[in-house]
């Protein structure tokens, strides 16, 4: 929803320049290393210890992680499914000269195993080889070189999987480059790039020892820039160090986010608000987008947050002692948010908002409902009650691992990354800290805006992980995110404009990268996609570390004549997607938008089996919205507006259907399943448009649909809700057309 319904309007790669590595290194037979006694040499360097870590599986969802063994704690452990085989892989972010590899085994450990390295994980070459290991303590003296070591476990000691307390790699840096790099990865050019740095002068950081006034006033004046500026270009985040503030009312405009700098909500305490209201449109909140707010505490004056945004504005970890009002004053339109990880002590009250989305929280109640309101995994939420009122109500999230967030470590910031978990509900955060991994900022290359897509390949294929400050960032070739267990978080709406037609981000079909807080927003020249997460023809299962898609949000046209014949493509299996608002703009600065102006095709195309989607806010594109392929997708809220600007509906589809459905999976679909879906018909440019169908699904019964609608706000008529069943949407009857079950 975007208007008010009333109205119409990156030299060849040189060595690496680290200390050259001394001390002994074994001379072995190849393919085998003796088990020595001797300790590790003082020139020796522990080369694996809180590198990314990968595994063939895990004992549970959500625990005993591979990342578990490589972090210097003896008390955690990585533990597989009871197969063969089985295997731990780390990735050593370069390729390393191997000299020593010490395993301390659980009871279950290995009776069978190999030690192996790879320059692109993926070709392993054996540097010790037993069938007769007892487990325990493993000294293992070798001689090898590459970016990747491998365990490869063939034969269990015990009934159980493998165990490791520990998986240590030792070594130093090899002076020959990798022949292979990794896949689909350009070798590094130029020296190395540190990792770390300034977050940048827009992250504008405030300290409990400041004077309230002083920051009111900063506050006050990045709204004032930023109220009104829907398609500027500020970024900005105002980040609050761990302490308690008081006397505030931090207003959050466009490009804006509020973060708390502490580890848990708890530990940033506002005493006054984070508001968010309508009044620059006339108290109208249909076009409050693109501003968030994240891992505060927070006391209302007067007992009730305000928080009135429509798409692309999240809700994460906050902590509200009082009631949250999703309305803006005087309760005028809203369409449609997202809440995750929180608590509200209170009423969250819906009042006008049309369609809203509330994951993984606690809440004390719930007021009022509109069309359709979804809470999954909410402790607190009101009872299951579609059409009426529309409360669709799943008591569990099947499967999730938290965004990454920013947060203050010591002296230094790092990135917080919570563990997957399964069937959950409420905060991650209420009774002590949210299970995870802390990833200091040294870690991550820290891009700014200027850099170019070269840079920032570099500095990935180096074994980095990614922050954007908050900016504009305009690529001429894709940025190829290939290591598992990446980490790429934008910060304040860091936006990514591809300049000449490239695919703005790739990711490679591996485990556990996460995609978090970026903004795509389509160049001039048309681009094929947008994200891309794993290559066409993914087929690893990914289902103990999925890869992630968190508030990663896609705009064609508005700010410039955007085209992207598709915006978020998922070839992979079991990606988790939460929270992304796809747009295709019916409004903006003047030539951004038209029919043939601001062209796209889809909004998402998922390829990839196991896939799940929570908060899908997809609108205006102009064929099929949403064109899920893979099985075993599970689709939990969709809001969705057909395009305005269709001119006719010849023009817009050519093969006699009238339009397309919002929301189609494939007649090759096998399973399926979705809730709580919704699509507007808004044809304003032609109020004669039909549509056939809000929605499209094979019909054989393994497909099914939950708590579905469709409604015609202004004009134009959605004939059918899905596959012909339902009665039609007009705007001469702005009520739902509903469907509780399909089939």
């Amino acid at each position: 929803m975007t208007i008010p319904i009333s109205s119409a309007p990156e030299r060849r790669r040189s060595p690496w320049r680290l200390a050259a590595i001394g001390g002994l290194v074994a001379t072995v037979v190849a393919g085998y290393a003796a088990v020595t006694a001797v300790g590790a040499s003082a020139a020796e360097t522990l080369l694996s210890q809180g590198k990314p870590a990968t595994a063939s599986s895990t004992q549970a969802a959500g625990a005993y992680l591979a990342s578990e063994a490589v972090d210097g704690n003896a008390g955690t452990r990585w533990s597989s499914a009871a197969s063969d085989p089985q295997w731990l892989q780390v990735d050593l972010g370069s390729s390393q000269q191997i000299t020593r590899v010490e395993l301390n085994w659980e009871t279950a450990a290995a009776k069978a195993f190999q030690l192996q390295v790879s320059d692109n994980a993926s070709t392993w070459t054996n540097i010790y080889s037993t069938t007769t290991s007892t487990g325990g303590n493993q000294n293992l003296t070798v001689n090898g070189t590459g970016r990747y070591v491998r365990m490869y476990g063939t034969q269990r000691t015990t009934g159980y999987g493998y165990s490791l307390w520990e998986f240590k790699v030792y070594g130093g840096t090899t002076t020959t480059p990798p022949t292979t790099p990794p896949p689909t990865t350009p070798p590094p050019t130029g020296d190395p790039i540190p990792g770390g740095g300034s977050l940048g002068a827009n992250v504008v950081v405030f300290d409990p020892s400041m004077s309230s006034a002083s920051i009111q006033a900063r506050a006050d004046q990045i709204f004032a820039q930023q109220e009104r500026a829907q398609f500027g270009t500020g970024r900005y985040v105002l980040a609050f160090k761990p302490g308690t503030y008081n006397n505030l009312n931090i207003q959050v405009g466009f490009y804006t986010s509020v973060v708390g700098l502490g580890q848990n909500p708890q530990d940033v305490r506002i005493n006054g608000d984070i508001t968010v209201d309508a009044g620059w449109f006339q108290g109208n909140a249909t076009q409050n987008f693109w501003r968030s707010t994240e891992n505060v505490s927070v006391y209302p004056v007067n007992g009730t947050n305000r928080w009135a945004v429509s798409q692309a504005a999240p809700f994460r970890r906050m902590d509200i002692h009082g009631n949250l009002n999703l309305a803006p004053n005087g309760y005028g339109w809203a369409s449609g948010g997202y809440i995750a990880d929180s608590r509200i002590s209170g009423s969250e009250g819906q009042y006008s908002q049309q369609q809203w989305f509330t994951r993984d929280s606690q809440i004390g109640s719930n007021t009022n409902a509109v069309w359709n309101q979804t809470f999954v995994g909410v402790q607190g939420a009101p009872a299951a009650s579609y059409p009426t009122p529309p409360y669709t109500v799943i008591p569990q999230t099947p499967v999730i691992r938290e965004k990454p967030y920013l947060y203050q470590s010591g002296s230094d910031y790092a990135v917080f990354v919570p563990n997957l978990r399964t069937n959950t509900s409420g905060a991650t955060w209420v009774n002590g800290n949210s299970p995870g991994t802390s990833i200091p900022l040294s870690q991550f290359y820290v891009a700014k805006p200027g850099d170019t897509a070269a840079r920032i390949n570099q500095a990935l294929a180096q074994g980095l992980n990614l922050i954007f400050q908050p900016g504009i960032y305009h690529i001429n070739q894709t940025i190829n995110v290939n290591r598992a267990n990446t980490v790429v978080l934008g910060l304040g709406y860091a936006t990514i404009i591809p300049d000449n037609g490239v695919t703005a981000m790739q990711v490679a079909d591996v485990d556990g990268v996460k995609v978090a807080g970026v903004l795509f927003d389509a160049g001039t020249t048309n681009s094929p996609n947008l994200l891309v997460m794993g290559q066409s023809g993914s087929s690893a299962n990914h289902a103990a570390n999925p890869s992630t898609v968190q508030d990663v949000f896609f705009r064609i046209g508005g700010y410039i004549a955007g085209k992207a014949t598709n915006s978020l493509l998922v070839n992979s299996n079991n990606v988790i997607i939460d929270h992304i608002w796809a747009w295709r703009a019916d409004h903006g600065n003047a030539g951004t938008y038209g029919w043939t102006v601001n062209t796209a095709d889809s909004g998402l195309i998922v390829n990839g089996n196991n896939v799940t989607a929570y908060g899908l806010f997809v609108e205006h594109y102009q064929k099929t919205e949403v064109l899920w392929n893979g099985n075993g997708g599970r689709t939990y809220f969709l809001q969705n507006e057909q395009p305005y600007d269709p001119p006719s509906n010849a023009a817009w589809r050519t093969d006699g259907v009238l339009g397309y459905p919002a929301y189609k999976v494939a007649d090759s679909v096998q399973t399926h399943e979705a809730w709580a879906m919704g699509s507007y018909a808004v044809f304003l440019d032609n109020p004669a448009i039909h549509s056939a169908n809000g929605f499209q699904a094979p019909t054989h019964g393994g497909v099914k649909f939950h708590n579905i609608f469709t409604i015609s706000l202004a004009a134009g008529t959605i004939d059918h809700v899905v596959n012909n069943i339902g009665a039609p949407a007009q705007a001469s009857n702005v009520v739902p057309s509903t469907i509780t079950n399909f089939p």
